[in-house]
């Protein structure tokens, strides 16, 4: 059995002062690849590094909406990052409303550069939407981001944000909060995703998954998370890794599996 843990942050402290213990535990349980997301560039040697150091680790390139300094890329600056062996997607982009409640233009401004950068270099977008549902869908429509293909990462949203986000062409990734008591609603959006287009993540260090929650989350903690879907699809662990694992490598065509 593989896993893939599609989305997580082991760059960030505390993660990357066990770098070592990280990866182990995360053989031991079956991932056996993960994408680092980047979320700032001044950070990107961090990631890159990280994923030209082990071949079963992948990069992103991008900046994130709640990224307030630091440099704020152009498209082209974007797709000459993401001409790289290593780089397998743009991201982590979007809108947060939480964060930044005042929906501010630059967000906008900002996800449009990326989703344009995405459909340049032919690499898939990982979307970050948080309390933006309806501008984030428009903007994924309106500006044609289905040419690059992506994924709705850490979904939490409803079946009829998911629903859009199929009709697009897009993947749904759920994190460690599908198995949250308070996440009901959640759960029936993992019951109803095609099996084809689901993937799975920790998005660690944050939103550690039942039994782990209130730890530091880390890459290994992504089988609870695929346990959880399993068990609301009536399937075996074994299969949702299966088909989470396919998925990653047909949306992320540039990652290559590495040598087992």
């Amino acid at each position: 059995m593989q896993l893939v843990d599609s989305h997580c942050h082991i760059n960030f402290e505390p993660l990357a002062g066990d770098m070592a213990g990280l990866l182990a535990r995360a053989a031991e349980n079956g991932v056996g690849h993960m994408l680092c997301v980047c979320v700032n560039l001044e950070d990107l040697h961090q990631v890159l590094g990280l994923a030209r150091e082990n071949t079963h680790i992948f990069a992103s390139v991008g900046v994130h909406p709640c990224t307030t300094e630091g440099e704020d890329p152009e498209v082209d600056r974007l797709v000459a990052l993401a001409d790289d062996d290593r780089v397998v997607a743009i991201g982590e982009t979007g809108l947060d409303y939480f964060h930044q409640d005042d929906r501010p233009e630059w967000q906008r401004r900002r996800f449009a550069r990326h989703i344009e950068a995405a459909k340049a270099c032919g690499k898939p977008l990982i979307v970050h939407s948080r309390e933006a549902p309806v501008d984030t869908m428009d903007m994924l429509r309106d500006l044609g981001a289905g040419e690059a293909g992506g994924v709705m990462h850490c979904f939490s949203g409803d079946w009829s944000m998911a629903r859009q986000a199929l009709d697009i062409g897009l993947y749904i990734s759920f994190s460690g909060i599908v198995t949250f008591r308070s996440a009901e609603s959640l759960r029936e959006v993992a019951r109803k995703v095609p099996l084809d287009r689901m993937l799975v993540e920790t998005d660690a260090p944050y939103l550690a998954p039942v039994p782990k929650r209130g730890k530091t989350n880390e890459p290994s903690y992504v089988r609870h998370t695929a346990e959880c879907i399993a068990d609301l699809r009536g399937k075996s662990l074994e299969d949702i890794a299966g088909v989470t694992t396919e998925n990653f490598f047909r949306l992320f065509s540039a990652a290559r599996p590495a040598a087992a």
